[in-house]
């Protein structure tokens, strides 16, 4: 989930993502956030391109029919991280935007299955960069799970080296499991 929360961060990553954004085209956009998820659910999703500016819109690149949103890499960030969640990981989403606490009353799913993985904190959802206590790593291409209650998490992993599924940012309200298709390891 090449942590969602330093694809959230704008602000510090800007000026790097408007220069980015600039230098791939509607098509590219769409082809690589199509990438993220299985062809059966990418294929009728909803193609949106991150907010150009702190604050801002995300923009409609595509009108999908089956209620799943894809995005593009985020070009502030290390590796290739496109993805594609259902209306409640969205919903998840613009809680972390808005740093409040998400209100999940379902399961819900998302996809980053696109061969790169990414960078980011397992333990600080903001983080973003390395630092000695937020456990930095490579997240390889994942499936992301949220749920309603939070307390059937303990007991879960909370480590990307536990070989298996493990719960990142476990300590915070954005808890979420993280399982992954390739090796944590690269």
């Amino acid at each position: 989930m090449r942590r969602i929360a330093v694809l959230l961060v704008m602000a510090v990553l800007l000026p790097m993502v408007v220069r980015a954004q600039a230098q791939m085209t509607k098509e590219q956009k769409i082809a690589n956030a199509m990438k993220a998820a299985p062809a059966s659910i990418s294929a009728a999703a909803t193609i949106m391109d991150w907010a150009a500016t702190e604050g801002g819109q995300m923009t409609t690149l595509r009108a999908g029919t089956n209620g799943w949103t894809c995005l593009p890499d985020f070009p502030g960030t290390q590796g290739d991280d496109p993805m594609c969640v259902d209306e409640v990981w969205m919903s998840f989403m613009k809680a972390m935007m808005s740093k409040t606490p998400p209100q999940i009353a379902r399961e819900g799913i998302g996809y980053m299955i696109a061969s790169g993985g990414g960078y980011g904190s397992n333990t600080d959802p903001y983080a973003t960069k390395a630092a000695p206590d937020n456990e930095w790593g490579y997240d390889p291409p994942h499936v992301m799970l949220l749920v309603p209650d939070p307390k059937v998490l303990q007991g879960l992993p909370t480590t990307r080296q536990s070989g298996g599924p493990w719960v990142m940012w476990s300590a915070t309200p954005y808890a979420h499991v993280m399982v992954p298709t390739e090796s944590t390891k690269k």
